[in-house]
């Protein structure tokens, strides 16, 4: 494991001469001396670690809990240790890397405050787990915890983690998209695709289309759903963008020349698909007992309804020319009002005594198969 040169640590700047004038631009060297942790730096530890300029002494068999990466990273150690030593610049002989602050185990692409968390739920106490809180601050902290136990494999730890940060993040207070004092929605769904959390991951999507629905963020949603492969949220988001209208995309600064030539394919296939939807009925799934004769006189007025049933929803709401998500609801809806009397059936339903609670489900079926197929429509052009 790579370790620091002993007695100095130096950060990416130059000296500068003490006699040049303070207007002018300067080169300056900055020592960056590592300090020891107020509260993870224990007498009786035998590991010294280094994670950014902050120095921790703790138990190697804490460490090693749940066959973490740790057990493996100083079984590898442990051969070295008695013949490796080091020798700083002054000449001084030091002990193996972990041994001293003077030759510490340098942890690389952590924060001093993401091992802080991991060591907290190593050494606290079991009231002092049960009493994360809702505040934004365990918040960072679950956070913080999710992410570093991943990285080393404390699978338990990181089960838990996750599982409180669901609930903790869920609560009314995180509301908002850009919380700068615990991880925002961005960061909440990068963990929880990392890290393959089903529910975390869920109750994002679930913030994120409530955003999308509401005409927030929708191109910084685009762009992380591209980036994390979501394609069920990627399609929400593009066809929300969609809707928005062209003046929208072509100010939008988070929106590449990609994003609208996707988007411009996606309102020519979306808009064709629209055309033709009043000819296309969801495929009925008929009653058991519809069958012969019957089930053709079922699958004709099947047919005439569901055109009757779109053609109505161009007369009720004005709807956008390509979106097929908002006439499909509308279909169902008025169908819906068709099934249970509330609005003149004029005969539509006579054929179908048996089906009409299928028709109800396949229609919902082909809803969510719109919705969950939408990234496909918006795809680059060859």
């Amino acid at each position: 494991m790579a370790h620091l040169p002993p007695d100095v640590y130096l950060t990416n700047t130059f000296m500068h001469s003490a006699d040049v004038s303070p207007s002018t631009p300067k080169l300056q060297l900055q020592l960056s001396i590592p300090s020891r942790d107020s509260m993870y730096y224990y007498s009786d530890g035998n590991t010294v670690l280094l994670v950014e300029t902050t120095l921790f002494k703790v138990h190697r068999s804490t460490l090693t809990k749940e066959k973490s990466t740790f057990e493996s990273m100083f079984s590898l150690d442990s051969d070295l240790r008695s013949s490796t030593t080091s020798t700083s610049n002054s000449g001084v002989t030091v002990g193996p890397e972990g041994e001293s602050d003077d030759n510490p185990i340098r942890l690389q692409g952590d924060t001093a405050d993401e091992f802080r968390s991991l060591l907290w739920a190593l050494y606290a106490l079991p009231h002092e787990l049960e009493g994360v809180t809702t505040t934004k601050s365990s918040s960072l902290k679950l956070f913080n915890l999710a992410r570093i136990t991943h990285k080393y494999e404390f699978r338990a730890t990181e089960s838990w983690a996750l599982d409180k940060l669901k609930t903790t993040w869920m609560h009314p207070g995180h509301s908002h998209i850009d919380d700068a004092e615990g991880p925002n929605l961005v960061q909440l769904t990068e963990l929880a695709s990392l890290c393959e959390h089903r529910d975390l991951l869920e109750a994002a999507t679930i913030r994120w289309k409530r955003l999308i629905t509401s005409g927030k963020d929708v191109a910084l949603a685009i762009g992380m759903a591209e980036r994390l492969n979501l394609r069920s949220l990627l399609g929400l988001a593009y066809h929300a963008m969609l809707l928005q209208g062209r003046e929208v995309w072509d100010t939008d600064p988070q929106l590449t020349r990609a994003h609208r030539i996707r988007l411009l394919s996606g309102h020519y296939a979306l808009g064709r698909v629209c055309e033709r939807l009043s000819s296309e009925p969801p495929t009925l799934q008929h009653h058991l007992r519809c069958t012969g004769g019957a089930q053709v006189r079922c699958n004709q007025a099947w047919a005439g309804l569901w055109r009757s049933t779109v053609d109505m929803g161009k007369h009720g709401l004005p709807l956008q020319y390509p979106d097929v998500i908002g006439k499909t609801m509308l279909a169902e809806s008025t169908l819906k009002a068709l099934i249970e009397r509330e609005i003149p059936t004029h005969g539509l339903l006579d054929a179908m005594q048996w089906c009409k609670e299928n028709a109800m489900a396949a229609t919902a079926g082909k809803l969510k198969e719109m919705q969950e197929s939408l990234a496909d429509y918006f795809t680059d052009v060859a």
